[in-house]
């Protein structure tokens, strides 16, 4: 309960969602929800003060919404794991906090339990990208967790009863292992995935690997197929597949009667549409470097000279993937050619191509996706009179970017939710308990004015369209307003649009609608189709 003034505690705004950590078995109506406490100051006129901050993990009773706290909040807490049987067995914190919970270091620090004990053991300590705690097994007594071997991640078994002994698991030449599958009530892990020119996933358990190979056969145009969710008993189970140029269909197969039915379909809308085919190239640097990148093309069209759209990803250490894009395919649909490049920055293939990141290595990661630019040029795909660049978040920094180091390669930008300035991203972060990693992954130095379209809005030539919600925590529309403000300043063409009361996806269908035809307008105007 509130006092007669709000408390700074109460009003600030926390990182950290409620979220399921264990569904229980199913008969109780209950689960162990980990939610975020946010304390109470005592104040003159105050009836309740609660003193309680940080995460802790809860027995919520969804009928009833009563809940029973069975882990103690504490501040620096990130994250608890269950065992998928209602044992809270591995806890993610930071390594030394402030008594309010900022993080002093980017070390994190996991603690564990063994199957008879409550108390807390040190299990590791890491630098935050050096080691991932995925999900704990019962049956075997141990957590799969990703750490790094030759410089990338692996897939480790590390035993939960006191000895912390551990077992290579899986590991890839070429890319990083980046999850483990998890199936049913208790999320049992039943595989794990990696993904190369497309997503993979290898199954530990025979009869999912069976499985998956008996629905390859059945679904044969629909490669990308992921088991959702299943009853109780994991007897009948739900499926999703889908593939480059489906967004992808449910199906319940019951295991027992060997049927398998249609029960949904993603996107119906484009039911009667013809979607554009992804296909995976490689673009040669000039300093050598193979990176790789995802073409897709508009159907019906003759692949040459085409008006050509540049999406380069957000994160910036994250990548694509083989499979639906409804942003690529809503710009193939108009009739453009979309080349979404992998440029050193992105996560995925290990640290030498992550190198030092997107910000701290902007010229790597900018000359990558111009040299991809140039590239389809010369394959003779893409028309180098005709070509534009769009990105959202960090891929809206990148379109800027882009434009101001070589301003006369793009006709049209657009930037969604970008990050336009490095210093105020960092200042941005301030007031979050992670505002170390921010500082660090962006860094010091020259590359903070050097690497800021902000700082060269003036070098801009081509006409810029940004999009922002005014209530976007990730990059806040600060950055939108001061571009527009500055290439308005250098007399440039530019259109700023605001979203009322959505955040950085701006994941809403009329607020989608409207930018995505800000967007047709704008190419057709200066790139044509």
């Amino acid at each position: 309960m509130l006092g007669p003034t709000d408390s700074f505690f109460d009003a600030r705004i926390r990182q950290f969602d409620a979220s399921v950590v264990d569904w229980l078995d199913g008969t109780g109506n209950k689960v162990l929800l980990q939610r975020d406490y946010v304390p109470e100051e005592g104040k003159i006129g105050t009836h309740l003060v609660r003193s309680k901050s940080g995460l802790g993990v809860d027995r919520v009773d969804v009928t009833s919404l009563s809940s029973e706290n069975i882990e103690t909040p504490r501040e620096g807490i990130s994250d608890y794991m269950s065992d998928g049987r209602g044992n809270v067995r591995v806890m993610q914190m930071a390594a030394t906090v402030t008594p309010s919970g900022e993080m002093l270091s980017g070390q994190i620090k996991y603690l564990y339990r063994t199957p008879s004990s409550k108390d807390w053991q040190p299990l590791t300590e890491a630098k935050y990208d050096e080691f991932q705690a995925l999900a704990v097994d019962a049956d075997s007594n141990q957590l799969y967790a990703l750490k790094k071997k030759d410089g990338r991640y692996a897939l480790f078994g590390i035993k939960l009863d006191g000895s912390l002994s551990e077992q290579l698991i899986a590991a890839n030449p070429r890319v990083d292992i980046d999850d483990v599958v998890r199936f049913g009530r208790g999320q049992r892990v039943i595989g794990y995935t990696y993904a190369e020119e497309r997503r993979a996933v290898v199954y530990f358990d025979p009869e999912f690997k069976a499985l998956s190979e008996a629905l390859s056969k059945a679904l044969p145009s629909l490669p990308l197929v992921d088991f959702v969710d299943s009853s109780r008993d994991g007897r009948k189970l739900l499926i999703h597949a889908g593939s480059d140029s489906d967004p992808g269909r449910y199906y319940l197969f019951d295991r027992d009667a060997k049927t398998l039915t249609p029960a949904m379909i993603d996107r119906p809308e484009l039911e009667s549409r013809t979607l554009a085919s992804v296909k995976s190239v490689t673009v040669q640097a000039p300093d050598g470097a193979a990176i790789p990148a995802y073409l897709t093309l508009p159907p019906g069209k003759d692949p040459k000279k085409l008006p050509t759209v540049i999406l380069p990803h957000g994160g910036p250490s994250a990548r694509d993937y083989w499979g639906f894009d409804w942003l690529a395919q809503f710009l193939a649909g108009r009739g453009y050619a979309v080349l979404q490049p992998e440029y050193r920055g992105s996560a995925g293939f290990g640290d030498a191509w992550l190198n030092q990141n997107g910000f701290k290595s902007w010229r790597t990661s900018i000359g990558d996706i111009t040299a991809s630019t140039k590239w389809l040029a010369a394959q003779g795909i893409a028309d180098p009179q005709r070509t534009a660049i769009l990105g959202w978040s960090y891929g809206g920094y990148a379109a800027l970017q882009s434009a101001a180091i070589e301003p006369s390669l793009y006709k049209a930008v657009v930037a969604i939710a970008p990050v336009t300035d490095l210093a105020m991203l960092k200042a941005d972060y301030q007031n979050f308990t992670n505002r170390r990693i921010v500082e660090e992954i962006i860094g010091q130095g020259p590359h903070l004015v050097d690497g800021s379209p902000l700082r060269h809005a003036t070098d801009i030539r081509a006409p810029v369209l940004l999009a922002h919600g005014d209530l976007d925590s990730n990059v806040r529309i600060a950055h939108s307003l001061k571009m527009e403000a500055a290439l308005k300043s250098a007399g440039r063409d530019v259109k700023l649009m605001t979203f009322a009361g959505l955040d950085h996806q701006l994941d809403d269908s009329d607020a989608r609608t409207q930018m995505l035809t800000n967007i047709g307008e704008l190419l057709d105007r200066t790139i044509g189709h």
